[in-house]
């Protein structure tokens, strides 16, 4: 019988904070367990009324488009720029969109001992922060979020929420998160989108923008419009509409982030190309540099949705298709590939794909493991595999009966649409040989407490230092 405990929280001086890792042979990926939470209900944001469509405003709907380790179980789960699945009266100048402020949740993960899996996982909705920014934004004429407030400007998924000049105006109130990572002291997270693509700071208790980074001019479309086709068809150069910078990254020092752009950019041969870009950020210069990936799985070129620090300077890539539930067919590619950018050449002054294949500068990526196979093993099948495996993050180290795991928890975004199914967490274990030689050296992050129980906890501790470290759990 496999019997589990559940790591309870751990907080020590940081000067005592520090682990062992210990290599262990005949390893193998695992699916532990899977949690649920359905997205019909609402947040808790605390908005009220309904946006353009009709939809609530507090629906919960998705929230795996980006996914990350907060400590201790707890993981922040970002939406992207909200309902536009469905049509509405209007909405086709817009691509469908609404004035849904951007958001990312706080959740929980507990685990007991399963029954079909090894692991039953309960998930729990902890707190719903929005985006704001204390500067104004531009949006387009009565589409500023009735949120609003003389200091406190929301950013909104309305593709028509920006103002003259290139994508990469920060002060677009347009926002499409699709990444999103925690810094090393809690205290603030970083997001990538879609619509600059943007990377900016965000203050963790409140949501408010305390830093936009400068991204490199190649990444900017000159042509704006509310239309992603029309974005398309109008430039020439920069990120494909609605496929720009869709992971990110943080170094485990947590001193440098990297975005990774889902398609490759136009002069690259957009979308369907074979050459995306990473783009690594210094988190206290702002310095960039780029780094090409080939995405091509045998002899298909496949988009890119997520990437993960093994290490400062190895990742996993998640690169899939569009198929499965939600799409009305069936899942062939959803897997994880293991890259390394120790000696890649910055390939920030080169255009085209044959180029960048030819700049590489780093070792080939080798497979780390086979979703769709996986999940097919333990009887999910292609049908119902999500359609948009979108969020990835590591987790705490689990131990299943004399089994000791480290975790990678693997999210789906559905749109917010009933027919792509639940937020979906699929847990997974696996060991250090299942790196094939890499270090596994996970992201500490400092314990922050949620914003109710934040003062009460700073009284109690005083000017201590403390954080929650990941360590192994112990069984029962």
């Amino acid at each position: 019988m496999l019997i589990f405990k559940q790591k309870s929280k751990i907080i020590l001086p940081m000067f005592l904070a520090i682990s062992f890792v210990v290599p262990i042979a005949n390893a193998t990926p695992v699916l532990l367990g899977i949690g649920n939470l359905p997205g019909t209900g609402s947040d808790l944001s605390g908005l009220t009324g309904t946006l353009e469509s009709g939809t609530s405003a507090n629906l919960l709907g998705g929230m795996g488009s980006g996914f990350a380790y907060a400590g201790n179980n707890t993981f922040l789960a970002l939406p992207d720029r909200g309902p536009n699945a469905l049509a509405y009266a209007g909405g086709s100048s817009v691509d469908n969109t609404t004035s849904y402020i951007s958001r990312f949740h706080t959740i929980s993960l507990s685990y007991s001992a399963g029954t079909t899996l090894p692991l039953a996982v309960t998930t729990a909705l902890n707190s719903t922060t929005l985006f704001s920014s204390t500067t104004p934004l531009n949006y387009a004429s009565g589409a500023a979020p009735s949120s609003n407030t003389a200091t406190i400007n929301y950013f909104s998924g309305r593709s028509d929420n920006f103002a003259a000049g290139n994508s990469l105006n920060p002060n677009n109130g347009r926002l499409d998160p699709e990444g999103i990572r925690v810094s090393n002291d809690g205290k603030s997270i970083f997001i990538s989108d879609e619509y600059g693509p943007y990377v900016y700071q965000f203050d963790r208790q409140t949501g408010e923008r305390i830093k936009s980074f400068t991204l490199p001019d190649n990444l900017a479309a000159a042509n704006l419009s509310s239309s992603g086709a029309s974005e398309i068809s109008g430039n020439a150069t920069g990120r494909v509409a609605n496929k720009g910078m869709e992971g990110l990254a943080i170094s485990p020092d947590g001193t440098t982030l990297f975005g990774f752009m889902q398609s490759p950019l136009l002069q690259d041969g957009g979308d369907g190309g074979r050459a995306n870009r990473i783009v690594s950020i210094d988190i206290v210069t702002g310095a960039t540099h780029e780094f090409a990936y080939d995405n091509q799985i045998g002899t298909k070129n496949y988009n890119s949705s997520e990437i993960l620090a093994i290490n400062n300077h190895e990742f996993l890539v998640l690169e899939r298709d569009g198929k499965g539930l939600g799409d009305g067919s069936k899942a062939a590619i959803k897997q994880l590939w293991k890259v390394d950018l120790n000696g890649a050449t910055d390939i920030s002054g080169i255009s085209g794909e044959a180029n960048l294949l030819a700049n590489q500068g780093h070792p080939d990526k080798s497979l780390f493991l086979d979703i769709r196979a996986l999940l097919n093993a333990n009887g999910i099948t292609d049908a119902n595999i999500p359609a948009k495996l979108e969020g990835a993050a590591f987790g705490d180290d689990v131990i299943v009966g004399a089994e000791t795991y480290h975790t990678l928890i693997l999210a789906n975004d559905n749109d917010f649409s009933a027919i792509a199914g639940d937020n979906q967490f699929f847990v997974i274990g696996f060991k250090d040989a299942d790196l094939g030689g890499s270090i596994f050296l996970p992201q500490a992050v400092a314990a922050i407490p949620e914003p109710e129980t934040y003062a009460m906890l700073l009284a109690g501790l005083g000017l201590l230092g403390f954080m929650v470290r990941r360590r192994k759990l112990s069984s029962l």
